[in-house]
């Protein structure tokens, strides 16, 4: 139960204040005082040493990738203000709310990464009787791909299903969406709202199983006094970014909460597929 937000560009290293603008960000920060269970960033950027150099270890980086994570608050964490400010020619961000009770330990905080790959999600992955995934020992995740997310959630399994998938050899975004069939067969109602991001692609999909917002959202927002804000707590919304002379120069994609006038909203079970390296992007239906 979490806000999400990512951009890709055309190459280019924009911060997060230069995507949003900074009245923007502090109000996406601000939903940290309902999604509180910690936040965390994935960006990336192009090194400044040259790639491919053997100095010893492995070689250098073509791209680099910076994750940070943290257990505290956003609106608390002076490390956000930094990381806003810090250009990057992709990023995805996560505000958390734990769900069904999960523990806020670092191993749950989002993103997750492995294979190259950034991972976050909204979502709570229960059956009709409010039992978590992670409470199945018999669901037929490979625990060795589950234990390479490092995490022990019922996000860190729906990224384990998507990794399985590559590993099965599907492109990034048809990964998500079988991952997303396969996991809908035991679990319909469930959320599965992410964005996951490699050094080429940024995948982000809405597909909520319950598209009006559940009386416990509500209730949890009602709580802070902004029950308005979660009328459309599944929505996820994008707009492409442009250059002074009108040229496409990427894309960004949000969890609603804030100002997005002039955002289009993502259908549900619908994906947007970008390209970090040119801007261009796509959608499709899973």
């Amino acid at each position: 139960m979490c806000r999400l937000l990512g951009y890709a560009t055309a190459g280019t290293d924009l911060s997060l204040n230069d995507i949003l603008g900074v009245k923007n960000v502090e109000d996406f920060r601000d939903l940290s005082e309902i999604h509180n269970d910690g936040w965390g960033v994935a960006q990336l950027a192009t090194p400044t040493e040259t790639p491919y150099v053997r100095d010893g270890g492995a070689p250098s980086p073509e791209t680099g990738v910076k994750i940070y994570k943290s257990t505290v608050a956003a609106r608390f964490d002076s490390t956000f203000g930094a990381l806003a400010a810090q250009p990057a020619r992709g990023a995805i961000w996560h505000l958390r709310l734990a769900s069904s009770n999960l523990p806020l330990i670092m191993e749950n905080q989002h993103p997750f990464y492995a294979n190259g790959l950034s991972f976050v999600h909204n979502g709570d992955i229960s059956d009709a009787n409010g039992r978590n995934i992670v409470t199945n020992r018999s669901y037929p995740v490979d625990h060795s791909v589950l234990l390479s997310t490092g995490g022990r959630s019922d996000s860190a399994i729906f990224f384990a299903v998507i990794l399985e998938y590559i590993g099965f050899g599907f492109p990034l975004d048809e990964a998500v969406a079988q991952a997303v069939r396969e996991l809908r067969q035991a679990y319909p109602k469930s959320s599965y709202n992410c964005i996951i991001q490699s050094e080429d692609q940024m995948v982000a999909l809405c597909a909520a199983g319950r598209e009006k917002t559940s009386p416990r959202i509500v209730e949890i927002y009602d709580e802070y006094g902004r029950g308005a804000q979660a009328a459309d707590y599944r929505v996820m919304r994008y707009r492409a970014l442009t250059d002074a002379d009108g040229k496409q120069t990427g894309v960004v994609v949000s969890s609603s909460g804030y100002d997005q006038n002039g955002w289009t909203e993502l259908e549900n079970d619908q994906m947007i597929v970008a390209s970090n390296r040119n801007g261009t992007f796509r959608l499709r239906s899973i």
